[in-house]
């Protein structure tokens, strides 16, 4: 199960995830509590195994600055957040990941959006995600999208993902408030939440063996 800690903004939360076996880091570049500078982001990135992949999240920008930033930074996927029309992902040279609200108004034609990966998250509220709040996991099963190109987000935490996995059984998931403390990066719930995810699946295979 792909793993992805969004909203990093400092090198210990960045090597504590990558030392806990996460997938993706996503640095924020839009406007909000969570936004990086793509020089900051750029000197986190240098301090990351080149396993870990280093994602930009943007809402709404000009493609020119995306391919500006995703330079400076070092990125290896771009996360479009906003309302970017398909020819935006079409035009970019970066493996994708798009962003649906899951929202009945902005899920029209999901499946024909050129993109890597489709991250389904909450409603949007105050922000553009990192709102840390849940959606009805089962409306997922009514978008008959590729399970290995999905990737759940929204109000995720390590309490709560284990059940997100077995509802959704997506190929990963995305967390950023739910292994927050006070609106920083907590380097225990972030050890919690990826050791839960990793660790999914693998008690039943060990149940399975034994019942053979």
């Amino acid at each position: 199960m792909l793993t992805k800690i969004c909203g990093i903004k400092n090198e210990d939360a960045a090597i504590t995830a990558a030392q806990a076996g996460a997938d993706y880091i996503g640095f924020v570049f839009a406007s909000g509590k969570r936004q990086i500078a793509p020089e900051d982001a750029a000197k986190i990135a240098e301090s990351l195994p080149s396993s870990v992949q280093k994602v930009g999240v943007f809402v709404n920008e000009t493609v020119e600055r995306m391919l500006e930033i995703a330079e400076t930074a070092g990125l290896d996927l771009i996360q479009l957040h906003g309302d970017e029309p398909p020819e935006v992902a079409e035009s970019l040279p970066y493996k994708i990941i798009k962003a649906f609200p899951m929202d009945p108004d902005r899920l029209t034609n999901i499946q024909k959006y050129p993109c890597d990966y489709y991250l389904l998250d909450s409603p949007f509220g105050k922000n553009r995600g990192g709102n840390g709040t849940t959606f009805d996991w089962n409306l997922t099963e009514k978008l008959s999208l590729d399970p290995s190109k999905l990737l759940l987000a929204g109000g995720l935490s390590p309490e709560n993902v284990t059940k997100a996995m077995k509802l959704v059984m997506p190929a990963g998931v995305d967390v950023s408030s739910g292994v927050e403390t006070n609106g920083v990066k907590d380097l225990s719930k972030i050890k919690r939440f990826i050791k839960t995810v990793k660790s999914f699946g693998k008690d039943e295979s060990i149940d399975n063996i034994y019942n053979a």
